[in-house]
């Protein structure tokens, strides 16, 4: 099953995104919050079966909006489910 982003609102501090089906059905969402050189990122997705294809959907949008502000430091806290998922593969050993 293929999953997107549709932005519900979208200003220079926060990002809201809806993560949507191919059935236009919301799974889960996905919040962003601009600070001078920080960036949280929060999400969840409802649906445990698209949670490998959530992660592939997250990183790269985030890297591409850490391109945009170089020294970006970068915190999240995304789930699937009820299980945390690691942006950094690193991460899993802490």
């Amino acid at each position: 099953m293929q999953i997107y982003f549709s932005p519900e609102v979208i200003t220079p501090q926060f990002q809201v995104l809806n993560v949507v089906d191919g059935k236009n059905k919301a799974v889960g969402n996905v919040a962003l919050l601009f600070d001078e050189k920080k960036l949280y990122v929060y999400g969840i997705l409802e649906e445990i079966e698209v949670g490998a294809d959530f992660k592939d959907l997250v990183t790269p949008y985030i890297k591409g909006l850490a391109k945009a502000r170089p020294g970006l430091d970068i915190f999240s806290c995304l789930y699937v489910g009820c299980k945390k998922i690691n942006l950094n593969e690193e991460e899993k050993d802490k």
